[in-house]
């Protein structure tokens, strides 16, 4: 299984996000937004009443045919790596595991 970070973070940023966290797989540095929108994972999204385009943390579960097996929308971080693999385990291991984060 191979698993990947995505946001429009600059690459900079990414790299003392990736150290304090500890992360052990690559993120993907999107400033210009093509592969979140072709995700569909950059919206509307509201807060304190205003509306405003923003990224919707989305996680996408990546056959080995590279065809999308599995969606979460809206994730929140607490548990979730836990059902990603759970559902990626249900599968035959060559999945990919795309994770874009806000």
């Amino acid at each position: 299984m191979t698993i990947l970070g995505a946001s429009a973070d600059p690459v900079k940023a990414q790299a003392g996000f990736k150290e304090k966290y500890k992360l052990n797989f690559p993120l993907l540095s999107d400033p210009e937004f093509q592969m979140i929108e072709a995700y569909g994972a950059r919206r509307m999204k509201k807060f304190l009443g205003k509306s405003f385009l923003g990224i919707v943390r989305s996680s996408f579960l990546i056959g080995a045919d590279g065809k999308i097996e599995h969606v979460w929308d809206n994730v929140k971080a607490k548990g979730h790596a836990a059902e990603v693999l759970a559902v990626a385990s249900q599968g035959n291991g060559k999945a990919q595991a795309a994770v874009k984060r806000t």
